[in-house]
């Protein structure tokens, strides 16, 4: 017995650095996606909620505390991001009272079911015309004192959200520097975040560093394009392959120059728009492919910053849908990753593992195939007696369509006509005749394949079961055993130890 005994230690100093590396290797780069609502065309947030799971999406930044998109997201294992708009700072910050009703009504109710892990309070305020700057941090401690009371303080964080106007400097990166008008509310910010160990939020957008200076900032350098021209730091001799990463290191050096330099840095928001007024000529859906399926990737891989390498980096993708409502010129309605059909705007691989060109931002599949889905200019009565002929008639295989089967998400006549023009079309020798279906079918050489639904080519026929596909359920599903098999085991581990002990 006095040797097992003497075992022991041994064998919890090894249980305890797996564990302790489990937790390393699990931890990582997280990619959201920012859901606006400044539409009137936008699907229910039910069904958003379901298009977010189609996706694989586990990270959502909403705007307001809407109590029906709080619900919606219930039990979907999906982290929520909530805000707290501008216009609710001023009785946020004038009386506690205000604020412990709001989190008594808005958010206690849904919690835990909604799994919301932030409350984002303002939302770059120093943009606004009003001037609310100073009206931050007391709404800011007046929250984090309401989720004291409830005991989630340590659970939810609570921090504000800001653009790069913040700075005064942002060229070269080392050189970047908070704009000291704004001193006044950032610095007792700074101080609140550090404390309470939240993230200072920021939104990135290289497209603006392009549009608004063409000649100073290359497309290919905002798109992360490997044929852009390096940058280099003059200060610190860094080598910067695309603005993103300078955009994020401009604002951890400004961080750095006030001794914050452990403040965690979440980019709340960064994107491409779709389309834009006939000067932006570089929003289109190519560049917003291009643009967002390099971010993922260099997210994912946990890349870091030149700066800082290997760091881990949260981004939230703007936007879901393109929102409508929204004023200014044609680009800031057209962020959207989803048409209000919930059809893909152009197609994203979430996992950042995908095969795609980076540097035209197409599926590296389309300069040799092509597709044919529904037109957008056809009527629904058109597609509907389309789509009944080609699942009857025209001998296609619908079966994938069909409710739990891998493409029937999005429940849309346009999406289930898509998928069943393209399967006739490669049956029949992929030709022009095979995807007129009355004038309803348009052919294009974008792959409109998502997730698990796979739209076959000609040379590789079948209803989304392929090689690629399979591995990567197998990596999922070793992603998953790792994440929820292994800790249990790590507990029987734990249990015989302490049997041997015993």
């Amino acid at each position: 017995m006095e040797r097992d005994l003497a075992v022991v230690p041994s064998l919890l100093l090894l249980l305890l650095l797996l564990l302790l590396h489990f937790a390393v290797d699990c931890n990582g780069s997280k990619v959201g996606v920012c859901y606006g609502r400044n539409a009137d065309d936008l699907p229910t947030p039910d069904k958003v909620a379901q298009l977010v799971q189609l996706h694989s999406i586990k990270y959502v930044r909403i705007y307001d505390s809407n109590i029906q998109v709080i619900k919606a997201f219930a039990n979907t294992g999906v982290e929520l991001m909530v805000g707290v708009p501008n216009s609710d700072l001023l009785p946020f910050s004038q009386y506690q009272s205000n604020v412990d009703t709001w989190l008594k009504n808005s958010i206690l109710p849904y919690y835990p079911a909604t799994m919301i892990t932030y409350i984002t309070v303002g939302a770059e305020v120093t943009e606004t015309r009003d001037n609310v700057s100073a009206l931050v941090v007391p709404a800011m401690v007046n929250v984090l004192a309401a989720l004291k009371k409830a005991g989630l303080h340590k659970r939810i964080k609570v921090s504000s959200t800001h653009s790069l106007g913040i700075l005064s400097r942002s060229f070269p990166p080392s050189a970047g520097a908070l704009d000291s008008k704004y001193a006044y509310f950032l610095k007792p910010m700074l101080e609140f975040l550090v404390e309470n160990q939240s993230p200072f939020m920021v939104d990135l957008y290289p497209y603006y560093a392009y549009r608004d200076s063409p000649s100073n900032v290359s497309l290919d350098y905002a798109l992360f394009s490997p044929s852009a021209s390096d940058v280099i730091d003059p200060n610190t001799g860094l080598v910067y392959t695309n603005m993103f990463d300078a955009q994020l290191d401009s604002i951890f050096f400004a961080l750095m120059a006030l001794n914050f330099r452990t403040l965690k840095i979440m980019v709340t928001e960064s994107g491409w728009p779709n389309k834009g007024a006939a000067k932006e000529t570089a929003a289109t859906p190519d560049n917003a492919q291009t643009f967002n399926t390099n971010l993922i990737r260099h997210v994912i891989n946990d890349a870091g910053t030149p700066a800082k390498p290997g760091e881990e980096i949260d981004v939230y993708i703007f936007s879901l849908f393109n929102e409508n409502r929204k004023p200014g010129l044609e680009s800031e309605r057209n962020w959207g990753l989803f048409y209000p059909d919930q059809t893909s705007v152009y197609s994203l691989d979430w996992t950042g593992r995908g095969n795609v060109d980076i540097v035209t931002g197409a599926n590296i599949t389309s300069s040799n195939g092509t597709w044919c889905v529904a037109s957008s200019n056809a009527s629904d009565a058109d597609l509907q007696n389309a789509l009944n002929w080609a699942c009857g008639p025209g001998n296609v295989d619908c079966s994938a369509i069909q409710p739990s089967q891998p493409c029937y998400q999005p429940d849309t006549l346009a999406s289930h006509a898509s998928f069943a023009f393209n399967s006739y079309y490669q049956q029949n020798g992929a030709t022009d005749v095979a995807c007129n279906f009355g004038g309803t079918g348009l052919k294009t050489t974008k792959d409109p394949s998502y997730d698990a639904c796979v739209y076959t080519t000609s040379s590789k026929m079948g209803t989304g079961n392929s090689t690629s596909a399979a591995s990567t359920s197998n990596a999922e599903d070793t992603a998953t055993w790792l994440t929820e098999g292994l800790p249990f085991m790590m507990s029987l581990l734990l249990i015989a130890i302490l049997g041997i002990a015993l």
